[in-house]
């Protein structure tokens, strides 16, 4: 059988991306600008709505990275950065030279943590005697951050907030669509993302004269003479008119690819409800939020599915665990890998997780372990941090499974079996 992985781009059924694309070739717009491009980004717009506007970029890396930029973030500055989430979070404050600081997760949507946020922004101002430039909050695995609590709280500081709304694309607070309630919102078109361009991401921008300053970042910070002139750096990240056009196919089919994940976690939770020591992932109702309301707050586009393990749970091959030091890629590296020197590192997921990770790979399932946090990464081991051991605890018993809108409903039963079989009960 064909491997199950976490989240592949599918295609429109009617070829809506290939058409865009020929376009872009029969017309030889094949650049990094183009009428792909630009209804793109309207289409973008049109989604994310409150008048928000759009710059299509080449990577969601890209739009955290000019986001800093445009915010002023320099070396010596401050950024708060969520530390449950992938590198991309947090490798842009590094480009600019800042520092910078992590922020732990609370235990229900497993984002930012409102409480340790404010502490941790008292603290840097008492230490350093300034307010941190920006705040980045992560919709992690798709599921909304608490937008109220943080947004609040970086209003009265008055410090800007950058939503990576990477793997939060369509999740929406109160209806409302994450990555549109910052000063600016970043996007992905990774291959593995909700929808994709191949390689790519977006920045959102709350008025025109944002996305004009953002494009011309974005544009090698070109000045407006007839002659190549530079007054800043700038940098390369525009998205061509071609990958644009796979993003202008995938709108016409972005709502049918969330309503799909939204159905997979459904099926996960009847099937996995009675599975001892495997909990999975559920966004939080109004009612363990706090707040009597009948309008939704949390609304998950569910890109990942998560389960955590019991400590205690026995799975097949568990002896195993980290034996051997892994030769090749894990997890869509692209077949990049830098061997390490030790199977063992000092924070990695328990055996059970590793032996499930084996297990569920043999018999051709994707499955990984959560993020590592930031705060526990050897290249960030000399910033700031303020922890509460919740996303520590959560790496060392979490799983993700697969989600995407390749995976059936035969699929998902047959890895839920997988699961079961794993388990020594």
């Amino acid at each position: 059988m064909k491997k199950i992985n976490l989240c592949l781009a599918h295609m429109s059924e009617d070829g809506q991306e290939l058409k865009f694309v020929k376009e872009a070739f029969d017309t030889n717009w094949v650049v990094p600008l183009g009428p792909n491009v630009n209804a793109f980004e309207k289409d973008l717009e049109a989604f994310m709505g409150m008048d928000k506007h759009v710059v299509a970029l080449s990577a969601g890396t890209a739009a955290v990275h000019l986001a800093l930029c445009a915010l002023g973030v320099h070396e010596g500055d401050e950024v708060i950065v969520q530390s449950f989430t992938f590198c991309a979070s947090a490798n842009p404050v590094a480009y600019l030279g800042a520092t910078p600081v992590f922020v732990d997760s609370e235990p229900m949507t497993w984002n930012i943590d409102p409480e340790l946020l404010e502490t941790a922004i008292k603290d840097r101002m008492a230490k350093t005697g300034k307010k941190p430039k920006a705040i980045i909050p992560v919709s992690l695995y798709g599921m909304p951050y608490q937008v109220d609590k943080i947004m609040e709280i970086a209003n009265r500081y008055e410090i800007p907030v950058v939503e990576d709304a990477a793997e939060g694309f369509g999740s929406c607070w109160k209806g409302q669509k994450l990555g549109t309630f910052g000063k600016y919102g970043v996007l992905s078109f990774n291959g593995n993302k909700m929808i994709t361009t191949s390689g790519g991401g977006a920045l959102v921008c709350e008025d025109e004269a944002s996305k004009n300053n953002i494009m011309w970042y974005a544009t090698q910070a070109r000045e407006s003479y007839p002659y190549y002139q530079h007054e800043a750096i700038g940098y390369n990240y525009r998205l061509s008119n071609v990958c644009a056009g796979i993003g202008r196919g995938q709108m016409t089919v972005v709502d049918d690819h969330i309503a799909h994940h939204k159905h997979v976690q459904a099926l996960y939770e009847e099937l996995l409800k009675d599975v001892p020591g495997v909990k999975l992932h559920k966004q939080p109702s109004n009612e363990e939020l706090g707040v009597r309301s009948e309008e939704l707050l949390c609304d998950s586009n569910y890109w990942l599915c998560t389960i955590t393990l019991d400590p205690d749970l026995k799975v097949k091959g568990q002896e195993n665990a980290y034996k051997k030091i892994i030769t090749g890629a894990v997890g869509g590296a692209a077949g990049v890998t830098h061997v390490a020197d030790s199977a063992i590192t000092e924070c990695q997921p328990n055996p059970n997780v590793e032996a499930l990770r084996v297990f569920m790979d043999e018999h051709q399932v994707e499955a990984r372990p959560l993020w590592k946090p930031m705060h526990k990464q050897p290249i960030f081991k000399a910033a700031p941090a303020y922890v509460n051991g919740v996303s520590e605890g959560l790496f060392k018993v979490g799983v993700c499974l697969p989600a995407g809108p390749c995976v059936s409903d035969d699929d998902v039963k047959y890895i839920v079996e997988c699961i079961k079989g794993a388990v020594e009960f």
